[in-house]
């Protein structure tokens, strides 16, 4: 897939993710998308990230900012670099109460894309500087 095509996915896939637009966001995955979340083990499957999706919505309202896309030579690969900017709704498991915490980190997602559709999506943020803005 060409470099420009592969960025346009995922600048779709960001402008739904920003929207909380969850079946426009898996529409542009594959069946067996490959989702390793910053904060838990790599699960696979359309239906696995439309479970974390909406677990996430229930806990945090988060936006993302700033956003800069890169793609490698031959469009396989992309990576978004952003600022994420969220509000922690509701507690979440091992997590410190909610009070409406807002917070502003540092972020990126990493893509593999194959066929026209997102096949890998690794998300990195460091766990620290979250965890001090919830705390």
């Amino acid at each position: 897939m060409p470099e420009h095509e592969t960025q346009a996915l995922v600048k779709r896939y960001l402008e739904a993710l920003n929207a909380g637009d969850h079946a426009a966001m898996l529409a542009l995955v594959g069946e067996d998308v490959a989702h390793d979340p910053f904060d838990a083990a790599r699960e696979i499957g359309r239906d696995k990230l439309r479970w974390r999706l909406g677990l996430a919505a229930r806990h945090f309202d988060e936006r993302l900012a700033d956003i800069a896309i890169m793609t490698d030579e031959g469009g396989v690969r992309a990576a978004a670099e952003f600022t994420v900017r969220g509000k922690y709704l509701a507690a979440a498991e091992g997590l410190p109460e909610a009070k409406g915490q807002s917070y502003a980190l540092p972020g990126a997602l990493v893509f593999e894309v194959d066929e026209g559709l997102i096949t890998r999506i690794s998300a990195y943020r460091n766990p620290v500087q979250w965890m001090a803005a919830l705390g």
